[in-house]
């Protein structure tokens, strides 16, 4: 089964910083983009950061400057590096790749991580 795990959510105070992980694992021939989303209760869920497999990056207009995100090839691994969190970052983190498996290209969800940060 492939399968995506995120980790590294938790509860900080605002200025604080978190490092959130995405592990994909399975049967993976390739992954072609990973990227981070979130949803807060009562919001759509939105981007927050995509990364290729060629290493480009594009960011929301709130996570540029704050966020990081980057890969890991080797480790089937995607992080975003959150610093200067804010209130409004407050959301459930989502990981997504768009991975080749059995010669298809489809996209996974992960279980999603909570994010918390108190004012």
């Amino acid at each position: 089964q492939v399968q995506l795990v995120e980790s590294g959510g938790g509860l900080v105070q605002a200025g604080g910083s978190l490092r959130l992980s995405c592990a994909a694992s399975g049967s993976i021939f390739s992954i072609n983009v990973m990227g981070w989303y979130r949803q807060a209760p009562g919001n759509q869920r939105e981007l927050v950061a995509v990364i290729t497999s060629g290493g480009s990056t594009n960011y929301a207009d709130s996570a540029k400057g704050r966020f990081t995100i980057s890969r890991d090839n080797a480790k089937n691994t995607v992080y975003l590096q959150m610093n200067s969190l804010k209130p409004e970052d407050t959301a459930v983190y989502y990981c997504k790749s768009v991975m080749t498996v059995n010669k298809y290209n489809y996209a996974y969800w992960g279980q999603g991580t909570q994010v918390t940060v108190s004012a």
